[in-house]
């Protein structure tokens, strides 16, 4: 019987789940694994502050008791919502941010986070401190841009090279992408800075074929 894993955006933007949707694509299984891609219909244009990451943990526990899956990914890079909905199904419900994290340690013995927003290191900071990562981390930079700019196929690439490039000077030996916004940009980033570059819905996807085998 084909598993489904059910992909939320917790954001309502397009661009964005439409980048989630083609991250995960490769590692759909025909007559065994299918990912299924969806937004959270009334989420915010992204997740840039604790509010925003906060408000999204009710409709996503709703959401999940509404549509029956063998497990779910939150695809957002810094896990809102996870421990919450975790109370509402006995189904696996993974983080792409747990996941890339743990990848990234399987690379290298430090690693390095481009997060979105500034705000964003705090929320990825309390997944660190959960997973008991935090002293692994070399560095993280924010890069402050809009997320319609991140899911353009130009715009945010001198700013993800320069703070690429600050990561690895730092010490990083991998880098973790901290936005679904940016996964369109991984095989360019890992080619310029030399390392290994983890995208974080790449990284849940092949966790979540591991759940439901």
């Amino acid at each position: 019987m084909e598993r489904r894993i059910l992909v939320i955006n917790p954001n309502r933007d397009a661009a964005c789940t439409a980048g989630i949707a083609a991250a995960v694509a490769p590692y759909a299984r025909p007559g065994l694994a299918r990912f299924d891609t969806l937004a959270l219909a009334d989420g915010p244009p992204a997740i840039a502050s604790w509010r925003d990451w906060y408000s999204v943990a009710l409709p996503l526990c709703e959401l999940v008791q509404a549509e029956p899956a063998d497990a779910y990914v939150i695809a957002c890079v810094s896990d809102p919502g996870v421990d919450a909905v975790r109370e509402v199904t006995d189904r696996p419900v993974l983080g792409p941010f747990r996941a890339a994290v743990l990848a990234a340690l399987g690379r290298a013995d430090r690693f390095g986070v481009i997060a979105f927003v500034e705000a964003s290191k705090a929320r990825q900071r309390r997944v660190l401190l959960a997973l008991g990562a935090e002293s692994r981390m070399a560095a993280t930079e924010a890069l402050n841009l809009p997320m319609s700019a991140l899911t353009d196929s130009e715009a945010p690439r001198a700013a993800l090279l320069a703070a690429g490039r600050r990561l690895v000077e730092a010490g990083s030996g991998a880098v973790v992408l901290g936005c679904a916004g940016m996964a369109g940009h991984r095989a360019l980033l890992e080619e310029a800075l030399g390392v290994p570059v983890i995208e974080p819905c790449a990284a849940v996807a092949a966790q979540a074929l591991l759940a439901v085998s």
